[in-house]
């Protein structure tokens, strides 16, 4: 939570339809968050093959940028930089966040076909990288703002991160966030302090019980139910917390096809700790 001072919002881009969704979603929780948005496209060899093909230089990219910036800040009255940077997108993404001191990343996801570029499945392994919420946007458009968000509960494991930032968009957003846990006595008293610290901080909140059956479908089900703009989940520590691991449970929700956008949080390791003291 400490990125949560840093008001600048990164948003990389490819240019495709998924991408220049991703850089509207963003902009606008730029604007309603108060945001410095950083546009940020990635000069690899796909960029490189498609100016060879149009006979243009690299400056094409900046230019590009900066168009779309001067609209977003006609649009949103926010402030816009744009960079533009030979690299990779599994490192190259994370080391501009360090660098502007992100505090949040804004990227879309094609789901598991189509482009391989910004997004697909590769997807993951940006997010793994990341040192601050990633938040998954696909080429569905969401009204502007979040008005209900899904909070998955599984275990009593590390969840105080990610429990602060759902409290913090459900304050900016005026948000309702819906718990939903799994049938498990192990949670009982996380879930107890967790709706305490909601109610500290007069966040609405409902808690619900998963059904039998497959738990990530149930959430996805349910999300779309009450058609939630935002799910919000946390990744698994690997190795001391020095990296994090995503498994099927995390690709399904973040590619879930009802393409409800994602926040994804990588815990710190200050703070990666299980809820309830044993």
């Amino acid at each position: 939570m400490e990125t949560i001072n840093n008001k600048v919002l990164l948003v990389p881009t490819d240019f495709s339809e998924v991408g220049n969704n991703a850089v509207k979603m963003g902009a606008e929780t730029a604007e309603e968050l108060g945001y410095k948005l950083i546009l940020l496209h990635i000069i690899d060899k796909n960029t490189k093959a498609d100016l060879k093909k149009e006979n243009l230089s690299d400056d094409a990219v900046t230019e590009k940028l900066n168009n779309i910036a001067a609209k977003l800040k006609n649009d949103h009255n926010i402030e816009v930089e744009t960079i533009a940077k030979e690299g990779n997108i599994f490192s190259t993404i994370s080391e501009i966040a360090d660098q502007t001191k992100a505090g949040l990343i804004y990227i879309g996801t094609h789901g598991k076909v189509g482009m391989q570029k910004l997004t697909g499945s590769f997807i993951i392994k940006v997010i793994e990288s990341a040192h601050v919420p990633v938040i998954t946007v696909q080429k569905r458009e969401i009204n502007k703002g979040v008005n209900n968000m899904v909070l998955p509960i599984t275990s009593d494991a590390g969840p105080w991160e990610k429990t602060k930032w759902a409290a913090f968009v459900a304050k900016k957003f005026n948000a309702k966030i819906h718990i939903y846990h799994s049938d498990s006595e192990a949670i009982d008293d996380a879930l107890t302090l967790i709706t305490n610290h909601f109610k500290a901080n007069e966040v609405e909140y409902s808690t619900i019980k998963a059904e039998s059956g497959n738990f990530t479908k149930n959430v996805i089900d349910y999300a779309t139910s009450i058609n939630s703009e935002m799910i919000m989940i946390m990744t698994n520590p690997d190795k001391g917390v020095k990296s994090f691991i995503m498994g099927s449970y995390d690709e399904e929700i973040i590619l879930n096809q009802s393409q409800i956008p994602v926040m994804c949080i990588n815990p710190r390791d200050f703070n990666w700790k299980k809820i309830i003291p044993h």
